[in-house]
């Protein structure tokens, strides 16, 4: 399916969400290019978001994901060093609160300083963690609905705290995906009563 008309920024970020959304059921299905079913899940997924019979999942169940990752660097993976970082700068709009806080190094977080996540990416030839862009896309269409942008023209937006060119209407091949910084399964798990 190629991709809808986008003209709203509503548009532009839901797209994102569901290339996301199938990029994440891919990796988890650990999928080597992108079935006939995950294409499926992105068409059902913009067109639940952009009709309003399907919403964007609680930030909670990413707080809760926040809680069991290793205490490491967002960006690299680093324990050593570590500062909380703004995904959506703080100079540029970002609040202060857990969502929008992660972990990073020092040396990531001096690089990143005041830039958006994804321009920061790009500018490092990358892409994000899934999970990481799940939790920026997140906060930026909880904002953008709160501000009542949703509707607004993607030509001559008004100033926003997020880069929205930066926000990625395509997705690399699957080779090129990761859905956190370092491996899930080395992660610890949760405590288990003995």
């Amino acid at each position: 399916m190629r991709g809808p008309q986008i003209t709203a920024i509503g548009e532009h970020l839901y797209w994102s969400y569901a290339n996301l959304g199938m990029a994440h059921a891919a990796l988890s299905d650990g999928a080597l290019s992108y079935g006939r079913m995950h294409y499926i899940i992105r068409s059902k997924l913009y067109a639940g978001l952009t009709t309003g019979s399907m919403r964007i999942g609680s930030l909670k169940d990413d707080e809760r994901l926040k809680m069991l990752l290793p205490q490491a660097c967002c960006y690299c993976g680093s324990t050593q060093e570590l500062s909380l970082d703004h995904l959506i700068p703080a100079k540029k709009g970002g609040l202060d609160i857990a969502d929008n806080l992660v972990w990073a190094c020092k040396r990531c977080n001096s690089s990143k300083g005041a830039t958006d996540l994804l321009e920061w990416y790009q500018r490092h030839g990358g892409f994000p963690p899934l999970l990481l862009l799940r939790r920026y896309l997140k906060i930026v269409i909880s904002f953008s609905v709160e501000n009542a942008l949703m509707e607004t023209s993607i030509v001559n937006p008004p100033a926003l705290p997020f880069s929205l060119d930066a926000i990625p209407l395509d997705y690399p091949d699957l080779r090129h995906l990761r859905l956190w910084i370092i491996p899930l399964e080395t992660t610890a798990t949760p405590c288990r009563d003995k």
